[in-house]
């Protein structure tokens, strides 16, 4: 089933079946949708016996399975590597995307990081800790200070700087996060950005955080819990479901997390390419 013909009505229902696990998905597909002329979302989809559709993967700069048995594995994967490693990134349910890079690995480039266990993370009610009263939503003044706190997260993150191909797309995609005040910060007296949180994806009652970093020079104060608590309160503003996903080995995250009231819900995994 080659992309652009996925039937619409059962792509929705795969993205139903779990709607933390798809945020990611579901906000890209319902943005191709949401676009004008023939913009299709760049989803392979595999069939069942009955014809519909069984499986499911977006196909993107990310490579994101949403719903793939072993026939469908082995289907997807025959699909992106006719399509050569341009991809930035395999994530998703750690299944999938283990299971689909165990058919990828030895016709791909080497991963620049395979990080197996990441789990998923979830809450559906206000954090019980007070919130940091000055976390808010970013405004297009904020962009100048949100620019390197975002590029500092990057970094320390991934391992290299996200304007190594360039600093112009990468400024033109944070300006826009803020644009759509999907950026949370605290700013200190001089402007400067101690911590912020992003809404990557708010699709269907559940909006997935990620890039959440806090200033090298203020941690170890107590930011951390009432910071997100307050990112939650807001990101709920939107949806009810607010979610994350974390590597297991950072300890320290995952205890902040707990403490605001997050639950793990799934496990993920990623291939950064």
């Amino acid at each position: 089933m080659p992309a652009g013909e996925v039937d619409p009505a059962g792509l929705d229902r795969l993205l139903a079946a779990d709607p933390v696990a798809h945020a990611f998905v579901a906000a890209h597909v319902d943005a191709h949708r949401a676009g004008t002329g023939s913009r299709v979302p760049p989803v392979v989809g595999t069939a069942g016996p009955d014809g519909g559709l069984a499986g499911a993967c977006w196909v993107g700069t990310n490579v994101v399975p949403v719903a793939l048995d072993e026939e469908g594995l082995d289907l997807v994967a025959d699909h992106l590597r006719r399509g050569g490693s341009r991809h930035a990134s395999v994530f998703g349910p750690a299944d999938l995307v283990l299971g689909l890079w165990s058919r990828l690995e030895r016709s791909w480039p080497r991963p620049f990081d395979v990080r197996p266990v990441q789990p998923l993370l979830a809450i559906d009610h206000d954090p019980v800790p007070a919130p940091h009263p000055g976390v808010r939503v970013a405004t297009a003044a904020d962009v100048p200070a949100v620019l390197p706190a975002s590029a500092a997260m990057f970094e320390e993150e991934v391992g290299y700087s996200p304007y190594s191909g360039g600093d112009r797309s990468y400024r033109d995609r944070v300006a826009a996060l803020v644009e759509s005040g999907s950026c949370l910060v605290l700013t200190d007296g001089r402007g400067r950005v101690v911590f912020k949180a992003d809404l990557g994806s708010v699709a269907r009652g559940v909006a997935q955080v990620q890039g959440v970093w806090i200033d090298p020079a203020h941690r170890g104060r107590g930011l951390a819990v009432p910071c997100m608590a307050a990112a939650v309160r807001l990101a709920r503003r939107r949806t009810p479901v607010v979610s994350l996903y974390v590597n297991d080995y950072n300890a320290p995250a995952l205890a902040t997390y707990r403490r605001v009231g997050f639950e793990r819900v799934g496990t993920f995994a990623t291939v950064l390419l």
